[in-house]
């Protein structure tokens, strides 16, 4: 569809997304190319979201609202175009420019979704709906405290990313029959395959979330040794802080190993899908290295990996792509030394509790209507 400025929604979709996510503009060029607009259209919305989450001058209750209907405009309850004339002007200096057009501009994104099959529209609007609920519920209670339970942060990691992974086992599903065979044991692996990419970020950026008022991290875990998190500092983190953090660097390699058996799941003709999934993957364990040998470090861009390292992780797994047992070698190099959480990691939290089906308005696991 054409906009008045000539330029298609989906090119829209494809100008817009590295302006919003470098990651994301490196792995979902990889994708088939029946892939590529419904993964950008998901990842685009679920920012959009995290966006209006994030923004400090709204109040939890307009925060709450504005998110209700942009869930709404999703599901095609609401105009897009009428909620982003809302939301826009309330967005303060916080929110990046590229961010601030991205909301201006969510119908033209809405419009691509709605020309996707259904079995790709109930996938995307479960997404929005968990993420969005769940993400505020967490965002509003925020504090320097941190959370009190590991629980809480695998249902904290759960609501931001392990959603996507499921969301992302439905479109690569409903893409490929070949895929589709494994759909149960994608779908068991896909919350956990987010919790360590989340937990990873988590974990390096805990000294910016701290400085815009938000740990993540479990008190539980840090009790255990000795640090409360509501007193921390980058000035008096010590050995008894790295030691809580290489608890949780264990915790996060566990369910990076999930993430690899996730990504072998699938067939090693479809190349570029898993790529999308060793590059993310890749770069995890090498940043949880770093984060593991930099003890004293105070900011997440001490412990970002090189360009150089990003290059290697790229070209490495380009030329073993289909090759399971290099892979596994590949990830073994890249994980060398960390810590290992014992035993195996729920994928998905226990108290997570999916919306039914007639909350959504849709099939809430679309691999019940899958052959």
């Amino acid at each position: 569809m054409e906009s008045v400025s000539g330029v298609t929604d989906e090119a829209y979709q494809d100008e817009i997304l590295p302006h919003v996510s470098r990651t994301f503009a490196l792995t979902i060029p990889q994708l088939p190319a029946a892939l590529r607009t419904a993964v950008t259209s998901a990842y685009l919305l679920c920012r959009i979201a995290d966006t209006i989450e994030d923004e400090p001058a709204l109040s939890a209750s307009d925060t709450h609202i504005f998110l209700e209907r942009f869930t709404a405009v999703v599901k095609g309850a609401e105009d897009a175009a009428r909620l982003a004339r809302e939301v826009v002007p309330r967005l303060s200096a916080r929110t990046l420019p590229a961010e601030r057009d991205l909301v201006a501009n969510m119908d033209r994104v809405v419009r691509v979704v709605n020309g996707f099959d259904e079995r790709q529209r109930a996938a995307i609007r479960r997404c929005i709906e968990v993420m969005s609920r769940g993400m505020h519920q967490f965002q509003r209670t925020a504090s320097l405290r941190g959370l009190a339970r590991s629980t809480d942060m695998d249902a904290y990691c759960y609501y931001v990313a392990g959603i996507v992974g499921e969301t992302l086992t439905e479109l690569f599903c409903a893409y490929s029959p070949a895929i589709r065979r494994h759909y149960e044991a994608l779908y068991e692996l896909a919350p956990s395959f987010g919790q360590g990419l989340q937990m990873t970020n988590i974990l390096k950026d805990v000294w910016e979330d701290r400085s815009r008022g938000a740990c993540w991290l479990p008190q539980e875990v840090f009790s255990r040794h000795g640090v409360d998190l509501a007193q921390l500092s980058p000035e008096r983190s010590d050995a008894r802080f790295h030691a809580a953090m290489l608890e949780l660097i264990g915790v996060a390699h566990r369910h990076l190993r999930n993430a690899l058996s996730f990504t072998l799941l699938i067939p090693g003709e479809e190349a570029g899908i898993r790529l999308f999934c060793l590059w993310a993957l890749g770069l995890a364990a090498l940043t949880l290295r770093k984060i593991q040998t930099s003890p004293g470090f105070t900011a997440g861009a001490q412990v970002k990996v090189s360009r150089s390292a990003v290059m290697m992780t790229r070209t490495l797994t380009t030329v073993s792509v289909r090759n399971d047992r290099v892979l596994r070698q590949l990830f073994e190099r890249a994980a060398r030394g960390l810590p290992l959480a014992e035993g195996p990691v729920p994928a998905k939290p226990a108290v997570i509790r999916a919306p039914a089906v007639d909350e959504l308005g849709a099939t809430t696991r679309l691999g019940g209507s899958l052959p």
